[in-house]
């Protein structure tokens, strides 16, 4: 048995330094790629153009810090999701920040979650109010306070006592918001009826408006191989005060682990914690050796058959290969690399065009 020991310690150690080993070779070949999100589910034709511009805004403001040339380059993937989640939290078009769906009692309730891949350091908040960015109140989180995640009131005043400023109550209310919770509130049969809740809730209204957006997300590989992911919400439409849903969890709606790949997901949290779905998709590509896309698309095809609810992700792998499935009605996703933009939302659909 003590020679058993030995070998298996002997595995492990082999195993440890091979996956290193890669690890550095792969940081030498691949070219950095920055790929986001902006929810998944069902998305009216009028919220189309606003979700496509938001996503090509966001990867043009964080692509820079991708490609820096930084004292400490191992940060350019981390700043880069971190850039480019900020830009989507800002607009209107995307429940997170600014446009964020409503609780019952008509609040905003924030949740974020941030991790870089090489140290596997990670930083996740929820039940923030009143912050713009909550993704950067997480990579706070991992940076600053010695833990890993934070929430509620304790989370907010960690947030106040690092220099974030809170808005106006009500800043990050939109109408659209408003209008979604109160169509929520007429179709529901109580108020807490939330099986299958969706983040993109129709709003019937002389306005011809949709309800809250969608769950915003980004993974990035750079130069030297480093992965990061980054995941920002604002939930779901009506969820009772309190509710906390996927986005902040590792390995629900966020994980980074350089030596495989990255993930950000978006859907109904309920289902995607329940199947545990940015973990099941590092898995895929780590103990089986698929392709991002490859793992992606299983894992979503096992994760319809086992429980209810639309959901997508984005992936990158170690080799920075990009994977983006969903099975909802629509996702938004745009990626760049080597001087290309893909973007869609629509199954079947890649547009491309020139990033300059």
């Amino acid at each position: 048995m003590l020679i058993r020991s030995k070998e298996l310690c002997f595995l492990i150690s082999k195993n440890y330094f091979r996956d290193q080993k890669n690890l550095k070779h792969i940081s030498k070949m691949v070219n950095p790629v920055l790929i986001v999100h902006g929810g998944a589910g069902d998305i009216s034709d009028d919220r189309v153009l606003g979700k496509l511009k938001g996503m090509k805004i966001a990867l043009r403001l964080a692509m820079p810090q991708l490609l820096k040339e930084a004292a400490s380059p191992s940060t350019n993937a981390l700043d880069a999701v971190e850039a480019a989640v900020r830009a989507l939290e800002a607009d209107e078009n995307f429940n997170a920040g600014f446009g964020s769906c409503l609780n019952i009692e008509g609040n905003v309730e924030l949740e974020a979650s941030i991790m870089e891949g090489s140290k596997l350091r990670a930083g996740c908040v929820t039940l923030l109010h009143d912050l713009l960015h909550p993704i950067s109140v997480a990579r706070c989180v991992m940076e600053k306070s010695g833990h890993t995640f934070l929430g509620g009131e304790s989370a907010q005043i960690f947030a106040k006592k690092h220099g974030f400023n809170e808005v106006l109550s009500g800043t990050l209310v939109t109408p659209q918001a408003r209008l979604a919770l109160a169509e929520f509130k007429k179709l529901s049969k109580t108020d807490e009826n939330l099986a299958n809740a969706p983040t993109e809730l129709p709003v019937v209204n002389e306005l011809n408006t949709f309800g809250e957006p969608g769950t915003v997300g980004a993974v990035a590989i750079d130069s030297e191989g480093n992965i990061a992911a980054a995941t920002s919400t604002g939930g779901i439409t009506g969820k009772v005060a309190g509710r906390i849903g996927d986005t902040p969890l590792l390995g629900c709606g966020t994980y980074a682990d350089s030596l495989y790949g990255g993930v950000s997901t978006t859907g109904y949290g309920e289902a995607i914690m329940r199947f545990n779905l940015a973990q099941r998709i590092i898995q895929k590509i780590e103990l089986q050796g698929k392709s991002a896309q490859e793992a992606t698309s299983e894992v979503l095809s096992d994760m319809k058959k086992r429980v209810l609810g639309g959901c997508g992700a984005i992936t990158i792998d170690a080799k920075g290969n990009v994977g983006i499935d969903w099975n909802s009605k629509r996702m938004g996703w745009a990626y760049v690399r080597d001087g290309s933009m893909h973007y869609g939302i629509n199954h079947g659909e890649v547009l491309t065009e020139p990033f300059i």
